[in-house]
């Protein structure tokens, strides 16, 4: 799993279509696609992009090892001079992305490749595998944390993610989205996460009685002291015991600098609450009361709505296996194609389905912010070397229902490009943040999200917009096919 060749991390035909590039078709031939998705996950009003890093490495390591090529061969579909030219594969072209941790939104360019056309064609099933997956469990760690309200929220889903790969990075994202660590401790050590954890109830199990495992695990562990007590009776055993030992960590004068309880099962509403009562009726009015037991951001917001009086909550199985919403969805379309004269031709797919027709051409994205408030009015996708000035109206229209407009004032908005290059010339020329540094970036960018963006029942929808002359190209490109 650590630095491993994905080369052939591959769906067979991207290698079939290469084939028939490389005998039929300019091999050099430039052209740009788009990786983008159609809906928001868990009916959701935004997403947040991750995965950046883990592509960039992948494309640094691109090469066909020849254990690689000798497998190919194997297949007996390949001819010998495709094989060759193969083993001198590496990626040469640009790559443009939206930096992780950025909120997103349905149809607008997650990552835009610039190469020629058997490169670009390769990378895309693992760029999809790489953001679809981060993407999706980023978005569910959004929303779990904002459900919260402040609370922390530890990953600890590891034992349930679909194989390592998924444990590793979706931690990883979990924390982009929000989580304040996660307990897996690989992923900690590759990307200098917090790790965090308490105890199983085969701890308490394996003593004589909970109030000896709870003494002991004290012992060991006063600065970071959390005891599970619902193994046998929580209120009547679990919490008096609890409280007895931090009582006699004080009398002995041990500093209670993170202590409390957890509670895993049972009407955690309820249980909350008295035991809230209990711990500050013994002078333990600071200790933290914890939460798991299939959380997710349903159940959390439902919790706080009764009042439970829980502060911190870990959140595994539905959080990494984004449960409600197995798939991010992403795609990755051809936009289009250079010509002899160094132009880009933009190319467009049609579908019965409307929302599955492409939006042609070489394009970037804009936010657009309110000024007074800072948050997202929408956003503007429009052709690479437009520009708009501040200081001018801006007309925004729906590009689905074109006579829908909102005609923005000069000076009450702001813009910003959202699109940052990656690669130039197959070298990279972006350097990720620590993983961390994301998550502070992540917060900062959902609070630019109106609340009811945020809300999980009918949330407002972001708009994303065409620029009047993509708009035009596109609708040019749909009559010339209706046309035909």
């Amino acid at each position: 799993m650590d630095r491993q060749n994905l080369t052939l991390l591959t769906d067979l035909y991207e290698l079939t279509m290469m084939q028939g590039y490389f005998k039929h078709k300019d091999r050099n031939e430039t052209v740009i696609f788009d990786a983008f998705y159609r809906n928001n996950p868990c009916g959701g009003g935004y997403a947040i992009a991750a995965g950046l890093e883990q592509l960039i490495q992948y494309i640094k390591e691109l090469h066909f090892a020849p254990q690689d090529i000798d497998y190919l061969a194997s297949l007996h579909i390949f001819d010998r001079d495709f094989l060759d030219y193969l083993a001198d594969f590496h990626f040469s072209g640009d790559i443009y992305a939206i930096p992780e941790g950025t909120v997103v939104f349905p149809r607008e360019p997650l990552v835009k490749v610039i190469a020629p056309i058997m490169e670009a064609q390769l990378v895309e099933t693992a760029i999809l595998n790489i953001i679809n997956h981060q993407s999706l469990i980023a978005t569910k760690a959004a929303r779990v944390c904002y459900a919260a309200k402040g609370d922390g929220i530890m990953e600890f889903g590891l034992r349930r993610a679909q194989g390592p790969d998924a444990g590793i990075y979706g931690a990883r994202a979990a924390v982009i989205g929000g989580c304040t660590g996660t307990s897996n401790v690989l992923c900690g050590q590759l990307f200098d996460i917090p790790v965090k954890g308490t105890h199983a109830h085969s701890w308490i199990m394996s003593f004589p009685d909970e109030y000896t495992a709870f003494k002991t695990y004290a012992d060991l562990y006063p600065s970071a002291c959390i005891l599970l007590v619902d193994t046998y009776d929580t209120l009547k055993s679990g919490v008096p015991n609890a409280i007895r030992v931090f009582s006699e960590m004080r009398a002995a004068g041990i500093p209670l600098t993170f202590y409390g309880i957890r509670l895993d099962s049972g009407d955690l509403a309820y249980l909350s609450k008295k035991a809230r009562r209990m711990l500050d009726d013994a002078g333990f009015t600071d200790a933290v009361i914890s939460a798991s037991n299939d959380l997710d951001e349903y159940l959390i917001e439902t919790l706080k709505a009764q009042g439970a009086a829980i502060t911190s909550w870990g959140v595994g199985t539905n959080l990494i296996t984004a449960k409600d919403n197995p798939a991010f969805g992403g795609v990755y379309k051809l936009a289009a194609i250079m010509n002899e004269d160094g132009d880009f031709i933009p190319k467009i797919k049609l579908s019965e389905n409307s929302e599955k027709i492409t939006n042609p051409g070489n394009k970037t994205v804009y936010r657009i912010y309110e000024k007074e408030t800072g948050k997202i009015k929408a956003d503007l996708i429009c052709l690479v070397g437009e520009t708009f000035n501040e200081n001018a109206p801006l007309l925004l229209f729906d590009p689905t229902e074109p006579w829908k407009k909102t005609k923005l004032a000069p000076g009450t908005y702001t813009l910003r490009e959202i699109m940052v290059p990656i690669f130039q010339n197959g070298t990279c020329c972006y350097d990720s943040p620590k993983v961390m540094d994301i998550r502070a970036y992540c917060q900062n960018e959902q609070n630019t999200l109106w609340d009811e963006t945020r809300r999980f029942a009918n949330p407002h929808k972001v708009y994303v917009d065409l620029s009047q002359k993509l708009y035009d190209i596109k609708i040019e490109l749909l009559d010339q096919m209706s046309k035909k």
